[in-house]
């Protein structure tokens, strides 16, 4: 991608991510006449769903460590063919309303890692957020030694790496994405003794009609069971990873069965040699710069916060659209359903298109959408972490990796400090203050502060004015970016 600075262009929409939602979104909005902007923090698109293998590694098939491969390559010929202007290696940080009224300006820096090679702003006449989402960790002792990998990071390092986490990986947490990553693990060579599942799935079962309208997922977690099942794989359900145990890296871990509130039952720990854990409790989605911007939340099933948004995507913010995990976790299929979805909705509106141009698509999207929203939430209610968790937790557990704050240190803040919620938690401890910005710490912090007595868990996720961390010199001179110029599509834009 150039790296000079051009004249800084407007654009219609700006799409800020490059996975799944937001191609859909961008090729469905500028075949409809838009000029459109695609910002991604990756050098290709394709998101954190189809990361691509490095060219050096020279990989001969990378679809086969994907599903709907053919969705995506066509969709990236569209793209290809559509004048999306694709700005890879942006790191968006805030977007904020500008002038004249009815403009955004979308703020980020450039840069493989985001290093603030170059200050850029992008504006546009409407914004589209398809910014993702990110694991989901609860602690327990032993989670920090080398060789604990979070399930979705294991998953990365196949696909975009073609490396594994070790040799012999237990796979762990709650969702379906836990048999997706044993399969895929296992078809590459490790060997997985145990897929451990905190949740069960009878709660499936109690939504037939919901199930019968998503014949497709029942058919993915056909796929995987017989792949675990060729592999040798066992499957343990209400039951969780209670303990880590090696010195310089894993070793062994503890799987202890659960009752229904994922308390661990006394005496249950069995021992399973691995040198390798690949851990996740579900995925929650990455909402910093809605939030931001004052967007509208709601709570979904398994406890996080996810968009509320309108019949055709667009947040509680007039001109701020969002399409994939964004408005709640579902898979690729309705990511790629709710970004042509919004991509349809705003060219309707900025191009003010004939009332019926766009109509029979729009209620075929609608239909498909809401059948895969309603199996995203019984999903959500399937696999949402019980409130006895943090028995899991000793005192010496940390809890926030950045600024390493342990369990007992914050249980301390509640009983001794009168701490009532997380913000106050993390102001007597600097729980959240770290590097991630509470992103990998602020389920379980807000988890511990809500146990004590009169205590609730926060009605939304804390506001922050920025989604990424931005030197002092871009903030003091970001008043006068510019554009960046474009790039080719297949070197383009996941932010």
């Amino acid at each position: 991608m150039p790296s000079s600075p051009s004249e800084a262009r407007e654009y219609d929409l700006a799409v800020i991510g490059a996975g799944p939602a937001g191609l859909a979104g961008a090729v469905a909005a500028a075949e409809r006449g838009l000029t459109v902007a695609l910002l991604d923090t990756a050098a290709r698109p394709g998101g954190q769903f189809y990361r691509h293998p490095a060219a050096a590694l020279g990989a001969t098939r990378p679809e086969a460590l994907h599903h709907d491969w053919s969705a995506f390559t066509a969709l990236r010929r569209r793209l290809a063919g559509s004048g999306v202007t694709p700005l890879a290696g942006h790191h968006v940080w805030t977007v904020v309303p500008a002038e004249p009224q009815g403009r955004w300006d979308v703020h980020a820096l450039t840069g493989a890692d985001g290093d603030g090679e170059r200050p850029v702003r992008v504006r546009a006449r409407a914004v589209l957020l398809a910014t993702g989402a990110y694991e989901r960790q609860l602690p327990f002792p032993g989670w920090t030694l080398p060789g604990v990998v979070g399930a979705g990071g294991a998953q990365a390092m196949l696909k975009s790496g073609l490396v594994l986490p070790g040799r012999r990986v237990v796979v762990a947490g709650s969702g379906p994405l836990l048999l997706a990553v044993a399969a895929s693990l296992a078809a590459a060579g490790a060997r997985v003794p145990a897929v451990v599942e905190a949740s069960g799935y009878l709660g499936y079962a109690r939504h037939p009609g919901v199930l019968a309208a998503n014949a497709h997922k029942a058919a993915e977690a056909a796929v995987h069971g017989a792949a675990l099942l060729r592999h040798g794989v066992r499957l343990r359900t209400r039951s969780a990873v209670t303990r880590v145990h090696g010195s310089d890296r894993v070793e062994a871990v503890t799987v202890s069965r659960l009752d229904r509130d994922w308390r661990p039952v006394p005496g249950s720990g069995r021992r399973i040699a691995c040198d390798a854990l690949a851990v996740g409790h579900g995925l929650v989605p990455q909402l910093e710069l809605a939030t931001g911007l004052g967007c509208a939340v709601r709570r979904t099933g398994d406890g996080a916060y996810a968009l509320a948004l309108d019949a055709h995507q667009e947040t509680s913010v007039p001109g701020i659209w969002s399409a994939g995990e964004t408005g709640g976790i579902g898979g690729v299929q309705l990511a790629f359903t709710e970004g042509e979805l919004a991509g349809v909705a705003i060219a309707a509106r900025l191009r003010e298109r004939p009332a019926g141009a766009d109509r029979g698509l729009v209620r075929a999207l609608r239909r498909r959408r809401d059948r895969m929203r309603a199996f995203a939430a019984v999903m959500a209610a399937a696999h949402a972490p019980g409130p006895g968790w943090t028995r899991w937790l000793d005192e010496a557990t940390e809890v926030c990796r950045c600024e390493e704050v342990a369990a007992g240190r914050i249980r301390a803040a509640v009983a001794d400090d009168g701490a009532r919620d997380a913000r106050t938690v993390k102001l007597l401890t600097r729980a959240g203050m770290g590097w991630c910005q509470g992103r990998v710490c602020g389920p379980a912090v807000a988890r511990l502060a809500a146990e004590a007595p009169g205590a609730r868990l926060p009605p939304s996720p804390e506001r922050r004015p920025l989604a990424v961390p931005v030197p002092l010199r871009v903030l003091g001179a970001c008043h006068g970016t510019t554009a960046s110029e474009p790039a080719d599509p297949e070197e383009g834009a996941d932010g």
